[in-house]
């Protein structure tokens, strides 16, 4: 579905360098976040990854254009960064690619069954990354594991796959 080209990153941005978001706030009152990635190893495998939160917004239109704002502000050679939308409950709203200034949306799954395929294919792709990392082939288990990220990115929450959706059509 999406051919894009992520180099490994052990975080997201450098320790001193996280981005700054036009029209974003740190009040955990409004409903949206924009997240990325914890890509802590300890903290995942031991559980206790959360998403580092660049800023809460009113609206998803507002985090849809804070996440554009900030593929605009990451250098042009930037490797792309997954990010997400969450709501305030830590439910997936939207999920995505930033590079080159823009934001490259994954379309929700719609159905639980699409969800089970996507859940089966993204598990795969892991599998095989890690068999590739096993043969020390660690560029192809870099791009499986990240083929396996985005399809992860559409597994949208139920509450929020038609509304997601129709926000991608307007969007568009």
């Amino acid at each position: 579905m999406f051919d894009l080209s992520f180099p490994a990153l052990s975080t997201p941005f450098p320790a001193d360098a996280m981005p700054v978001v036009a029209h974003s706030t740190f009040d955990p009152a409004l409903p949206f976040s924009l997240t990325l990635p914890d890509r802590n190893p300890a903290a995942a495998m031991s559980g206790e990854a959360h998403p580092l939160i660049i800023g809460h917004f009113a609206t998803l239109a507002e985090a849809m254009r804070g996440a554009i704002k900030m593929a605009d502000e990451m250098e042009p050679d930037a490797a792309p960064r997954m990010l997400a939308i969450l709501d305030r409950d830590e439910r997936l709203v939207l999920a995505g690619a930033a590079a080159n200034g823009a934001v490259a949306w994954c379309a929700p799954v719609m159905t639980a069954t699409e969800a089970r395929v996507v859940v089966m294919e993204a598990s795969q792709l892991r599998a095989q990354a890690s068999r590739a990392a096993d043969w020390l082939e660690s560029d192809l288990a870099t791009r499986l594991r990240q083929r396996a990220d985005l399809l992860e990115a559409r597994l949208v929450d139920p509450l929020w796959r038609a509304f997601a959706t129709r926000a991608l059509q307007i969007a568009a």
